[in-house]
């Protein structure tokens, strides 16, 4: 909607509130309430909003030797800039309007906002030529629990919404229809429309596929996703997880992302060459050298907790090695390559707990890289199972090997800068030493009697 669109359509209603949201650095969104006369005031201006957002972490506990902001700083406002394409209403929440907002360019803290991140790596990628035409599809498991009943548990051992390995199951699709068929109706009216819904294998999880868009869109489509999932999930009783890998026994939760490059009139899929044996377009195969080559160096962005490395392991729908197939899903990187309109490259490492902004632009400026570069596609082709090479190039075991490869690595701040970098390092360090500074029920359950 244009601004002026907006204005009528604000002026007109019953509504006296707009909900602002700022991703932060975990793609958590963090949003405020402004009356509508604020709201329209500062179309074509700035709000106020603080930069704490990017000082903590997803418990709100202050980063530690973070230069961005901090108690340093004294977490000042920072200035956000409202995107008026992401304009939306909340139908499941009596049309309560909602938009996306980022860091003004001229704001010292834009250079670690995520969405400013993919902004920057989107324009670059419209500088070369290309039009990126980006998508998500997610997986996540959902609990018969509220937060007061998780709270009660201390979030251990959630009640699934439904038993058994069900993939594909309409059974338990029409056992939960309230939920499910609420899922089909708000999604497509939030402006999140869906190409497929299903059951996936595991207790209560479902699998969405969103539509390919623009990739700013795309982004804004998967953020806004998750967080009208758990809103709508939370009126039936039920809530919603995009953690990566909640039970080992259990296969984890994705975030793949689907990608292609087009010419800047959508005139053709830059992707794709019916010349070539595999359909695969000499850019396709130096943007998928640009990924493999800069994957050991950005994995964090893809996997950025210390639970989605349980994920990474070999059997379980997940990548474990920098690799790439056709049509395979052991490799990280599996090539679709039908025919024109669906030709695209399916990065599989980022789990459902990955910031799309985050995990988009790493996709993007890596593959880039490979463009300018020039780089050729050394790496074999995976031809059956990549869990069964022996000599697989494997992908880091844990958050702090995978940060400390980020660290020592230069593509990092070639690809999305020094402020950025720094940041993004310093709270993945944080995030290792919070979790090692804890006693697991692991721990307590084989060393508390018996050592």
């Amino acid at each position: 909607m244009k601004k002026d669109e907006i204005i009528t359509e604000l002026k007109s209603s019953n509504k006296n509130f707009v909900t602002v949201a700022v991703s932060d650095i975990d793609g958590i969104l963090r949003a405020k309430t402004i009356s509508k006369k604020k709201f329209i005031k500062s179309l074509g201006s700035y709000i106020g909003f603080c930069d704490v957002i990017f000082g903590w972490d997803a418990e709100d506990k202050s980063y530690e030797g973070a230069t961005a902001t901090g108690w340093h700083t004294g977490y000042p406002d920072g200035q956000i800039a409202l995107d008026l394409s992401s304009f939306r209403k909340c139908s499941w929440n009596d049309d309560m309007p909602i938009i996306l907002a980022d860091f003004s360019p001229s704001d010292n803290i834009s250079g670690i906002c995520p969405r400013s991140l993919l902004k920057r790596v989107e324009e670059k990628a419209k500088g070369m030529g290309f039009r990126p035409r980006y998508s998500c599809e997610f997986e996540w498991y959902n609990f018969q629990e509220t937060p007061a009943s998780l709270a009660e548990k201390k979030g251990i051992d959630p009640v699934p919404m439904t038993p058994g390995m069900f993939g594909y199951s309409l059974l338990r699709a029409s056992q939960k229809s309230d939920f499910y068929n609420d899922l089909l109706t708000h999604l497509p009216n939030f402006g999140i429309p869906l190409e497929v819904l299903h059951l996936e294998t595991g207790d209560g999880v479902y699998e969405a596929a969103i539509e390919h868009a623009d990739i700013l869109e795309a982004a804004d489509r998967s953020v806004l996703f998750k967080t009208a999932v758990k809103e709508i999930a939370s009126r039936h009783g039920i809530t919603a997880s995009f953690m990566a890998k909640w039970n080992v026994s259990l296969p984890g939760s994705s975030g793949h992302i689907h990608q292609s490059l087009w010419g800047e009139e959508m005139e053709r899929n830059l992707f794709y060459d019916p010349a070539d044996e595999n359909k695969m377009s000499r850019l396709l195969k130096q943007f998928i050298a640009g990924q493999l080559t800069c994957m050991p160096a950005i994995l964090p962005m893809y996997a950025p907790t210390v639970n989605s490395y349980k994920r990474l392991v070999e059997g379980s729908w997940a990548p474990t090695s920098v690799s790439w197939g056709i049509d395979n899903r052991t490799t990280a990187l599996r090539v679709i390559n039908a025919d024109e309109g669906s030709m695209r490259l399916e990065t599989r490492v980022p789990g459902a707990d990955a910031n799309p902004y985050l995990s988009m632009a790493a996709a993007l400026a890596s593959g880039l890289f490979g463009i300018e570069n020039e780089m050729e596609l050394d790496l074999p082709v995976t031809k059956g199972s990549e869990y069964k090479k022996m000599n697989k190039h494997p992908l880091a075991q844990n958050l702090s090997e995978a940060t400390e490869r980020m660290k020592s690595s230069e593509f990092p701040p070639a690809l999305f800068g020094d402020t950025f970098t720094d940041h993004f390092i310093k709270t993945r360090e944080w995030e290792w030493k919070e979790f090692n500074g804890t006693v697991t029920d692991w721990e307590k359950k084989r060393y508390l009697e018996i050592i």
